[in-house]
């Protein structure tokens, strides 16, 4: 894995975003840590000064984005975290008939249509200098390249399971809330959440000319009635990855992303846990909900397969989804391949710790995705 850079007590996810939400979040979670008592200052400063620009915003744009119809068939990619949604979302973003919500979107959620031309540039600028790539995987930042829409709806509101990242000792509370027992959510609750989240996907669509958006989100993976409910002829594309390799990689991603916005100090054990325990969460509910998806409008891609053949499943994914274009934009899809060639994925280690906790907890899913169980060298 590359030399992570030390986080800057600036750097948190929520620096632009909504004040109110920011203080709404620190007084139900009043338990911070003193050392990150700077860190929730900068975030009170940046959402504060920022305020004057949302409010502009809501006020410019509030009818245009409200009369701004989304595509009645969004594409959306499902899967846990570390599956290989990253790698397919930028790949179908490359087809230019298709929209996204974009970094700059999620960072910005409330001023992002006002901030296009003024305040984009300068960001990229500082963005560039502090991380160019994405620590959890090398990947290339850019300010327009796709991201998840969760990142907007945690800038914007309570809602969002990302805010177990700032309060990891209540991390279980925000994943369970949002994302196990969504559907358990009160009937209020779950209409706030789908007011901030069609808001997020008009902006977009306002912003990519009407186009059908390809939405990826990992915690869409337990929303599939929610999403057949607001989208009935919705695309589902399902990608998933060896769960030796999930696990070495998800706990990668806690260690990484954990540091840029905790509030909280948690144990190494802890973070652990939340891989074993959240994966299972999510995997179960996606592998009885995917039923629920109409025939015709569900591929499901193995990561391994999408590697080694890209094209060939891209275009089995648009033949399965009935999806118009893909002549069109294959030279846009070998372009991009052909571009991220050089790319050196951070080395993962399947240890017999690894093979064991897998074992363990998730042969369930060995079982359902068809991977082959490994036996750690020790028992042998």
């Amino acid at each position: 894995m590359t030399e992570q850079k030390p986080p800057r007590f600036f750097e948190h996810p929520h620096m632009f975003g909504s004040f109110s939400n920011w203080i709404r979040l620190l007084w139900n979670n009043r338990d911070v840590d003193a050392k990150y008592i700077p860190r929730v200052l900068s975030v009170t400063l940046s959402t504060l000064v920022t305020s004057p620009l949302r409010l502009y915003e809501s006020i410019r744009y509030s009818k245009p984005v409200k009369n701004t119809a989304i595509h009645p068939s969004p594409i959306f990619i499902v899967g846990h975290w570390r599956t290989g949604t990253t790698h397919l979302h930028n790949l179908l973003s490359q087809d230019r008939s298709l929209g996204h919500v974009s970094v700059f979107q999620v960072s910005t959620p409330g001023f992002c249509l006002i901030g296009d031309r003024i305040i984009k540039k300068p960001l990229a600028v500082v963005q560039k200098k502090l991380h160019p790539t994405r620590e959890i995987d090398n990947i290339p930042l850019l300010m327009d390249n796709p991201e998840e829409e969760d990142v907007a709806i945690a800038n914007m509101s309570p809602y969002s399971y990302l805010h177990m990242y700032s309060f990891p000792r209540r991390a279980r509370y925000f994943f369970e809330s949002y994302i196990t027992f969504f559907d358990g959510l009160s009937e209020s609750t779950r209409a706030k959440w789908a007011e901030i989240y069609l808001t997020i996907l008009r902006k977009a669509t306002l912003k990519n000319g009407g186009k059908r958006l390809v939405i990826k989100n990992c915690a869409d993976s337990t929303r599939i009635n929610t999403l057949l409910e607001l989208f009935p002829d919705a695309k589902f594309v399902h990608i998933y990855r060896n769960p030796y390799h999930v696990f070495r990689s998800t706990l990668v991603l806690y260690q990484t992303v954990l540091p840029r916005a905790q509030l909280h100090e948690i144990s190494p054990k802890e973070i652990e846990d939340w891989v074993l325990r959240f994966y299972t969460q999510l995997m179960q509910k996606f592998l009885a909900d995917r039923e629920l998806i109409p025939a015709g409008n569900y591929v499901e891609v193995r990561y391994e397969d999408l590697e080694k053949e890209p094209i060939d499943q891209l275009r089995r994914i648009y033949e399965t989804l009935n999806l118009p274009g893909f002549a069109e934009a294959e030279p846009a899809f070998r372009a991009y391949i052909m571009s991220i060639t050089g790319y050196k994925k951070n080395p993962q280690e399947i240890d017999d710790n690894v093979i064991t906790k897998v074992n363990q907890h998730w042969q369930f899913a060995l079982d359902s995705l068809g991977y082959n169980r490994i036996e750690p060298a020790s028992s042998k």
